[in-house]
């Protein structure tokens, strides 16, 4: 991600502006932001979990959305391109540029953004009043963290994995309960070869 020496935008010039590029930005308190692409292992898991998300989520009335669907935090913004989105929300059925009402977030970290999406990301999208967890995978280890708001409205981490030598962890992985959905952390990880597994 790389911000562009520009003069601040407003978010309607923003989204005008955006319309007509070949590529993604991210906008944030009037400064936009190109998206670099990601690794082969990013886009498996990102492939992976919509894989999993679509056919459970199917005839319920919710929108699955990949790297290419803006998330608005609020109409002057920030707007954001997580890796995964799920909506269940009626009033994003008739979404066309962005949703507004998302109540799963995942980002892939990577060496560039991690910190963002720790920090600043997540600041921004917990006020998001629909949002129900935010879920962060590292592509080169096995991570995987679930943050999930409570009945008090505050934000607890709630789901940690980092160990698979124990095959039931594995096999448990995580329960996505804004959408009902237990995970594993073979499923989120199908098929992606680690770096330190590249030097083998």
């Amino acid at each position: 991600m790389v911000a562009q020496p520009q003069p601040l935008l407003t978010p309607v010039e923003y989204l005008a502006w955006e319309a007509q590029q070949p590529f993604k930005y991210e906008y944030v308190n009037g400064q936009i932001m190109a998206m670099t692409g990601g690794t082969i292992p990013h886009n498996q898991i990102a492939v992976n979990l919509v894989a999993l998300l679509k056919p459970h989520l199917r005839g319920q009335n919710c929108k699955v959305l990949s790297g290419d669907a803006k998330v608005a935090v609020s109409d002057d913004g920030p707007f954001y391109y997580p890796d995964v989105t799920v909506t269940c929300d009626s009033r994003d059925r008739a979404a066309r540029n962005y949703i507004c009402f998302p109540c799963l977030v995942v980002e892939v970290l990577s060496e560039s953004t991690g910190a963002r999406d720790r920090g600043l990301k997540f600041r921004h999208y917990r006020q998001i009043e629909t949002l129900q967890e935010y879920v962060l995978i590292d592509p080169d280890r096995f991570m995987v963290e679930c943050y999930r708001r409570n009945e008090r409205g505050n934000w607890e981490l709630v789901n940690t994995v980092t160990d698979v030598s124990d095959v039931s962890a594995a096999h448990e992985g995580l329960l996505l309960e804004s959408v009902n959905l237990q995970v594993s952390v073979s499923q989120i990880y199908e098929d992606v070869v680690f770096p330190q597994e590249e030097a083998l």
